[in-house]
């Protein structure tokens, strides 16, 4: 009975050293790439290189050929999940038509002015009220509590705050409409 040769952490490296190639063989077949498996026997020698061999290794070319195969696979589905994250990344992502384009945003601009100048002119109370539901996402009953009135009275000045927001947005439009009308863009006759 042939009995199996014990060997230590120095005699490990020696070991791996021996079977250097035969490992590259083994992991450029299952990595699919030299230079990853390159990496992976680098990997090798660092573990190696920083583990404390408890006990004698009884087959140690055995236990290399299993920590390659061990690390090969380790970073077959590390490259797989990888892949899976990049790929829900960019399904997520917005199409290009989907982005705002320059109309978008000067449209989004004005109607913020529009909004702006709407709270500019509404009573204090109001333009609170309006803040704490919309902004801040305060239930009704806190507004009220906050403003010492009854909660009736807070959907009452919401709503009131909404109509204001939305004269305001109508008669800016319109005046807006009047405006470029008055200034003759958009005139498709030559000035007829």
């Amino acid at each position: 009975m042939r009995f199996a040769t014990l060997v230590t952490e120095t005699g490990l490296k020696a070991v791996f050293l021996q079977e250097r190639p035969m490992l590259l063989r083994l992991l450029v077949a299952r990595l699919s790439s030299r230079d990853d498996a390159e990496d992976a026997l680098q990997d090798i020698w660092l573990k190696l290189d920083q583990q404390e061999v408890r006990a004698p290794i009884a087959q140690p070319a055995a236990y290399l050929y299993r920590m390659a195969s061990n690390l090969a696979a380790d970073r077959r589905i590390s490259a797989a999940r990888s892949g899976a994250r990049e790929t829900a990344w960019h399904d997520v992502q917005p199409a290009a038509d989907e982005q705002p384009d320059a109309e978008r945003g000067l449209l989004a601009r004005e109607r913020l002015q529009q909004i702006e100048k709407a709270l500019a002119g509404m009573p204090d109370r109001m333009r609170t009220a309006l803040r704490l539901y919309r902004v801040e996402e305060q239930p009704q009953k806190d507004i009220a509590v906050h403003l010492g009135m009854t909660v009736s009275g807070v959907e009452k000045l919401l709503r009131r705050a909404m109509q204001q927001i939305s004269v305001y947005r109508a008669n800016d439009e319109a005046d807006s409409s009047e405006r470029h009308r008055l200034s003759g863009e958009g005139d498709t006759h030559g000035g007829r």
